[in-house]
């Protein structure tokens, strides 16, 4: 390399918007930074007979749905982004999740929005068990399949599962939002799904990833119990992630009177201020509408 290309390429990873230079950026700005410690989670009073989250962080939430265990996008080492043989190339997390994968109860489903590496993470799911259950949104079981597992069922949107485990059934539907589901460039055909998970007479909303979008207005009759939705992210409005308020919309057009804000506060990969999308959804909506605010609360579904 040049002088000059060496001086072009140093400006550009110092300067540049582009992913791949905050990326870099960001790999070598985060060396020096320790992680935080989140709040305790109390899983002492969840049992087969209540309906329980925990944030564990980013888009990763432990459910308790009346005693089978459904873990959410599981992203749970210290960087996300591409794994390679030297570990993992990307950003450093803000605060530790709040269950480490080793002291993780029995999980009998694991539930995959998409592709991108902060929500399908590979060391994350070769580390869980391979006898658990996942489902997954359309062209992505391969991913799951290379990190073990062997029970996998892909949906797109408008398909529907009942998936059985040790725990019992548990009825999943995914339906459309408006993101993308490439991990890599060339990968465009892999889907991205948002879904209702639905035991015992109740029905929990998992959002995954989504920018505004009309779909959630079809889900109004499907008495939406908690709406587990993406509050950051969307930096200068990309259109790729929903504001807070849009998040607020959307929780209220598919008509869950809580809702779960998930996708922010844990890895330093959003453009905006670390505290605003909590901030701003706190404006947007009652207080007692929002289940979580840390990595590591607990809440329960009220009887």
């Amino acid at each position: 390399m040049t002088g000059l290309a060496a001086t072009a390429a140093v400006s550009w990873l110092h300067d540049s918007d582009a992913f791949t230079a905050r990326v870099v950026r960001g790999t070598f700005e985060d060396a020096e930074r320790k992680v935080g410690a989140p709040a305790a989670p109390d899983l002492s009073k969840w049992s087969d007979r209540t309906v329980d989250l925990c944030w564990i962080g980013h888009a990763t939430v432990l459910i308790n749905f009346y005693g089978l265990k459904v873990l959410t996008d599981p992203v749970l080492f210290d960087r996300v982004g591409a794994a390679t043989p030297f570990g993992t190339l990307g950003r450093k997390r803000l605060i530790a999740p709040a269950i480490p994968v080793k002291k993780l109860p029995k999980i009998d489903l694991v539930l995959l929005s998409h592709a991108h590496m902060d929500h399908i993470d590979m060391p994350t799911l070769e580390a869980l068990p391979p006898e658990s259950q996942v489902v997954t949104a359309g062209s992505t079981a391969d991913l799951a399949h290379a990190a073990g597992f062997r029970k996998i069922t892909e949906l797109r949107w408008g398909q529907k599962a009942n998936i059985e485990t040790k725990a019992g059934e548990i009825a999943l539907e995914a339906f459309e939002v408006n993101h993308w589901g490439a991990r890599w460039g060339t990968d465009s055909y892999r889907g991205y799904n948002g879904y209702l998970l639905t035991r015992g007479g109740k029905t929990i909303l998992f959002g995954g990833d989504t920018a505004m979008c009309g779909s959630f207005k079809t889900l109004q009759a499907r008495k939406v119990e908690a709406a587990i939705m993406p509050v950051g992210s969307y930096g200068r409005g990309n259109g790729n992630h929903c504001t807070p308020e849009e998040a607020v919309r959307m929780t209220d057009a598919c008509k869950s009177p809580f809702i779960v804000p998930i996708h922010h506060s844990t890895f330093p990969i959003g453009k905006e201020p670390l505290r605003e999308p909590i901030q701003r959804l706190e404006e947007a909506i009652a207080p007692e509408r929002i289940a979580l605010k840390k990595v590591g609360q607990t809440w329960s579904l009220p009887s």
